[in-house]
């Protein structure tokens, strides 16, 4: 396998399991409750482009100033706070809710500035910032940011669409601890990758 094909794989699966029970996927099903589903996705597809895409490049310019066993001791740091993180799960505050339920806008913008506001600072654009810093060519950062991108398009289409249908049936702490514990097998397998081996 290439790279290239290899940084997709591993950004997609990275960032499918960390948008799981993520506030910006309870935006997505809260805006599913409203809106049709495919504006939503071409709005969440848009602005989580953006802000990966600045992810990757903040990750990269930070992977080319660090040497790599430091990277890989940080990610796998990273990786095991994520999953602490995902274990105390996220909820919608109450501006967060406020844009979910404003009327009068284009189902669009609003999707697309709520997802952009959501994401700064969330642990989608960190875990993305991480994976990207261990790159090392333009095809692994592009992999990185295709992945990360249709990892988090894609867990927030299956909220969607299972919001769309299901309503609230959906077992919400399952799918928090399940995450969790992935994202410390991961960290993990970084920590003793980067000591051990």
């Amino acid at each position: 396998m290439t790279p290239f094909v290899i940084a997709t794989a591993v950004g997609f699966g990275v960032i499918f399991v960390a948008e799981l029970g993520d506030k910006s996927q309870l935006m997505a099903l809260t805006f599913a409750t409203r809106y049709r589903p495919w504006p939503i996705v071409v709005a969440i597809t848009a602005s989580t482009a953006l802000v990966h895409l600045a992810s990757v490049v903040l990750g990269a310019a930070v992977g080319a100033a660090l040497p790599t066993t430091a990277i890989a001791v940080v990610a796998g740091l990273a990786f095991v706070g994520f999953g602490l993180w995902t274990f105390r799960g996220d909820s919608l505050d109450e501006d967060e809710e406020s844009r979910a339920d404003r009327p009068g806008r284009s189902v669009f913008v609003t999707v697309a500035v709520a997802f952009l506001l959501a994401e700064l600072g969330d642990k989608t654009m960190l875990a993305t910032i991480t994976l990207s810093a261990r790159d090392e060519g333009v095809a692994e950062i592009a992999g990185t940011w295709l992945g990360s991108t249709l990892g988090m398009v894609a867990a927030d289409a299956l909220a969607i669409v299972l919001g769309y249908h299901l309503g609230r049936r959906l077992p919400e702490r399952a799918v928090r601890i399940g995450a969790g514990v992935l994202f410390l097998l991961i960290g993990a397998w970084l920590l003793v990758d980067a000591l051990v081996l």
